[in-house]
């Protein structure tokens, strides 16, 4: 990657001033270009609104340390003038921040750790979401669904925290597909501690991403921020587990405010880690799943991915008429009856019962006996 690049320079420069998102840096972006947008932050020659995103970091320049730092990591700084730029999933943030939502700013670029194209990474994506204290249930789903995705070659974007986020990312190694950690820290920065392993696994054959420059702590605000590009980066985001008051919640509120998909899992009513999914569900916020293949007709091609008919349990007296049903509910398993008895307990004509009792005997559903007609032992 060329570190020379006044363009590029420019825009690592944006990303460490401006704490994300930057709507007003964004416009400004839009109507000078990165390289005049750089000068006037560092001349303090601007609008209100962008002196107010800017001015406490505008000195702030390390630009080179921030190169070396990603590249000890093997990371990138990916900008909309490149060809792998996202620029069609991240069109959603634009237009919701043209909307007056000025948390959907869209970012200046994105550090990215990993070989994979970002572009190519995000053209079959599905976001999966949910609670950090997730239960054994939650997780068991987000690694089916994280493996299902994957084996259909849909990429898993997530967060890598703890609970949901990590049993997604595994399932979708696990089945060797493509997976993107989101972070609301640096590339470089190893969060959670425990899941340093897992990021490396991430990085070696998806992308790990993120708005921060290398070295930017994690923050609760910063995991707030970065929901934003986890609900845009995909056709449709999936909660499956978390409570009233979550990042998840808050995800999936992102997802549908960009026009996005949003599938909540339902799980025990008495779970308070599956009530903001049951929110969700109740509020007509979400739309329910529970297979990896209703996951691909929701977000999927419209007729090409839908999912296959669910097989429901077949009893012999299916396709019987209402009085053919009538009458084989009147014969009794014991004793047999005759006709007369059985048109009194089923209501059922004598004639008409006249007529069922022998087609009810040819498809194996009643008998006759010497004491009259009863229902099939079998």
């Amino acid at each position: 990657m060329a570190t020379d690049d006044p363009t590029r320079r420019a825009r690592a420069y944006l990303l460490r001033v401006a704490e994300p998102p930057a709507p007003a840096l964004a416009a400004l972006i839009d109507v000078c270009g990165p390289v005049d947008a750089a000068a006037r932050v560092r001349s303090g020659d601007l609008p209100q609104s962008v002196l107010d995103e800017t001015s406490a970091r505008r000195e702030s320049d390390f630009v080179d340390a921030d190169f070396a730092a990603a590249a000890e990591v093997g990371a990138r700084l990916v900008t909309p003038e490149d060809a792998e730029w996202p620029a069609w999933p991240l069109l959603a943030l634009r237009n919701a921040c043209a909307r007056g939502f000025r948390w959907a700013g869209p970012p200046v670029a994105l550090w990215v750790r990993g070989s994979i194209s970002l572009d190519s990474a995000v053209q079959r994506s599905v976001s999966v979401v949910g609670a950090r204290a997730a239960t054994g249930y939650g997780e068991h789903v987000a690694a089916e669904f994280g493996y299902g995705l994957a084996e259909a070659g849909v990429s898993v974007v997530s967060g890598a925290a703890y609970g949901i986020d990590g049993a997604a990312h595994r399932g979708a190694l696990n089945a060797e597909g493509t997976t993107m950690a989101v972070l609301g820290c640096g590339v470089d920065v190893r969060y959670p501690a425990s899941h340093s392993r897992l990021l490396d696994r991430i990085g070696e054959t998806g992308a790990v991403v993120s708005e921060y420059p290398p070295g930017t702590p994690p923050a609760k605000h910063r995991f707030l921020v970065r929901n934003r590009l986890i609900a845009s980066l995909s056709a449709g985001t999936v909660v499956v587990e978390a409570g009233v008051r979550s990042g998840a919640r808050n995800t999936a509120s992102t997802a549908a405010a960009l026009g996005k998909t949003v599938l909540a899992v339902p799980g025990p009513i008495t779970s308070a880690m599956s009530s903001g999914c049951h929110e969700l569900l109740r509020t007509g916020s979400a739309t329910v799943v529970c297979s990896v293949a209703e996951v691909l007709e929701a977000v999927g091609q419209v007729g090409a991915d839908l999912a296959p008919a669910r097989d429901r349990p077949k009893r012999p007296t299916d396709g019987l008429g209402d009085q053919a049903l009538r009458v084989h509910e009147a014969l009794p398993r014991g004793n047999g009856l005759s006709p007369e008895r059985v048109s009194a307990m089923s209501g059922v004509p004598l004639a008409r019962v006249r007529a069922l009792l022998p087609e009810l005997e040819l498809t194996g559903l009643a008998v006759r006996g010497e004491e009259g007609w009863r229902r099939s032992r079998s």
